[in-house]
């Protein structure tokens, strides 16, 4: 299976009517509908790291039928009725567990997590249907890079067992800019963006070298001024082993420049 890193926009987007600004997610949508043709056939399940789940201890979604978790304040009614009804993959939640424990990476069940909009957002438009067996990896509390690389190549395994990996998360996530606080919202975005694009193409020890030590890379912090949003590619980046990145999808979005990274 290949590698996937996206960005998952701005709250339940894909939900409101109209879009404001109309256009922002118009290249974010295509990209995301066309998602399963980057996986040859139907994965077996879908494994998906959010930045919306921090946890002091690895922890794993083992339910069969998760909830939905509205996990946004402040949007119209209907935004909290959305479903997405994926049933959850508890037989792949054990084998992510054994493969962390190999690993010497604690970990615990959560059988009581919903997907969260990290989740349903980007998946009820690359998989509309609902027909793929979906759970969740939390990052895991403290947010250090060379961890999350860590529990990637724990679940490399996975790759070979038909389970689609997927980060979670955005290229740029800083509020304030977002919101109109930051004039060089586009500049910031592209510099970091630039950096991205050059790092994950590297080879895998130069790549993990250069994310570890992410926030030297030019405009960092204006960028993540908190990194959970960039966590879940460290995660799909400790997992692509000795494949070469790429960065399939780049556009803006609310005015910041964005990607989405795949390996394999």
């Amino acid at each position: 299976m290949p590698l996937v890193y996206l960005p998952h926009g701005g709250g339940p987007w894909p939900f409101m009517d109209p879009i404001v600004p109309a256009g922002s997610y118009d290249g974010l949508a295509t990209y995301l509908r066309r998602l399963p043709g980057v996986v040859s056939g139907t994965p077996e399940a879908i494994l998906v790291v959010s930045a919306h789940w921090e946890e002091p201890t690895v922890s794993v979604m083992s339910s069969s039928t998760p909830p939905m978790f509205y996990d946004y304040t402040g949007f119209p009614p209907s935004t909290y009725q959305v479903r997405w009804p994926a049933p959850g993959a508890p037989v792949v939640a054990d084998r992510a567990r054994e493969l962390l424990g190999r690993r010497g990476i604690p970990s615990v069940e959560d059988a009581q997590r919903g997907f969260d909009h990290g989740v349903f957002v980007p998946l009820s438009l690359a998989w509309p249907a609902a027909e793929v067996p979906t759970l969740q990896v939390s990052l895991k509390r403290g947010l250090d890079p060379a961890e999350h690389l860590a529990i990637g190549r724990a679940l490399a395994p996975l790759r070979d067992e038909g389970v689609l990996l997927i980060g979670s998360g955005m290229s740029y996530h800083n509020m304030r800019g977002f919101f109109g606080g930051v004039p060089t919202i586009r500049e910031d975005s592209a510099a970091f963006d630039g950096w991205l694009a050059e790092t994950v193409a590297m080879p895998a020890a130069e790549r993990e070298e250069r994310l570890i030590a992410w926030t030297a890379a030019p405009r960092a912090r204006a960028c993540h001024p908190r990194e959970e949003h960039l966590l879940p590619l460290m995660v799909v980046a400790g997992a692509a082993e000795g494949d070469q990145g790429s960065t399939p999808f780049r556009d803006e979005v609310l005015g910041a420049v964005v990607s989405a990274v795949h390996f394999g």
